[in-house]
């Protein structure tokens, strides 16, 4: 494969984390409730996809295992904010914690240490099953395949079905919703829910398709990332799908940036990405309309 065509892959597969996540954080805030607790989940959702394929070398259970621990640790998330009212923010950035710290606990009881023993079972690439694309561009991850299916799944279910049309008023306007029926604080709760499974599927990449094992630190701030592609991709999936390829493209550029003698220190290739996110919030914040009653508890009649 030509260094052009790894790049390209490496960008694929770097943004398929972020796309998975982020596509969690879109439906969260386009019903109203703010997410950051993204990094948190995507942790947590690593760690029981490196856990169950590493205990039954299925990659499919392990994926799955970690949307399933991902809706868990949202659910949290779900009770303290639209049930009890809680703030948005103070709640995600708990949970940032406590995702991690769950994930370290669960590791030591059961690989004995903070890290995972390598994880044999991961999703193949394309090449796999057709090896004429074994040199050629679509030779990628069968986990980018399943993050654009969800792309254009989501696109359809908000913007083409009356339940996605009631999540975006209720992001938009919930008294208006409610006084036409829409249960408004239920389907919050549901988003959230949907938010965790999908961040969980997030922290799946990388554990069954990028580096093949558990870390404390696998997920390094992709969280993070996502939250930004989501606002730079103006809360919509297709949006968001172009956020997440530069993010990948410029992470990708700095993993084959360290193979060149460079007169730059080899720490500022690596936080490249990271000082991408931060110019781009502040470019874009500003620019960019999130939906109106965002990170605004609903008391009816209130």
């Amino acid at each position: 494969m030509t260094d052009n065509l790894l790049l390209i892959s490496n960008m694929l597969m770097y943004a398929t984390p972020l796309i998975l996540a982020g596509l969690g954080g879109v439906i969260s805030e386009k019903s109203g409730v703010v997410n950051l607790a993204l990094e948190g989940i995507m942790t947590i959702g690593a760690f029981a996809a490196a856990a169950v394929a590493f205990a039954t070398g299925n990659v499919w259970l392990g994926f799955f295992a970690a949307g399933v621990a991902g809706s868990l640790l949202a659910l949290l998330h779900a009770v303290s904010t639209v049930a009890f009212k809680a703030d948005q923010t103070i709640s995600g950035v708990a949970l940032n914690f406590v995702g991690p710290g769950l994930a370290i606990f669960f590791s030591r009881i059961f690989f004995g240490a903070v890290r995972s023993d390598p994880v044999q079972a991961r999703f193949p690439r394309l090449a796999n099953v057709f090896p004429s694309l074994a040199d050629s561009v679509f030779n990628f991850s069968f986990m980018f395949v399943i993050a654009i299916i969800l792309v254009i799944a989501m696109y359809i279910f908000l913007y083409k079905t009356k339940w996605g049309l009631r999540i975006i008023a209720i992001g938009e306007h919930p008294a208006a919703a409610d006084t036409l029926g829409v249960n408004v604080n239920a389907t919050r709760f549901f988003c959230v829910l949907a938010s965790g499974v999908l961040a969980g599927f997030g922290g799946a990449a990388f554990t069954l398709s990028i580096v093949s094992i558990f870390a404390p630190n696998v997920i390094a701030g992709a969280g993070f990332i996502a939250l930004a592609a989501v606002i730079f991709g103006k809360w919509s999936p297709h949006g968001l799908l172009g956020a997440c390829l530069i993010f990948g493209f410029f992470q990708a550029l700095a993993i084959r940036l360290r193979g060149y003698d460079l007169p730059v220190p080899l720490q500022v290739i690596t936080i490249m990405p990271y000082i991408l996110t931060i110019i781009i919030l502040v470019l874009f914040v500003g620019k960019s309309v999130a939906p109106k009653a965002v990170g605004i508890p609903y008391k009816k009649g209130a």
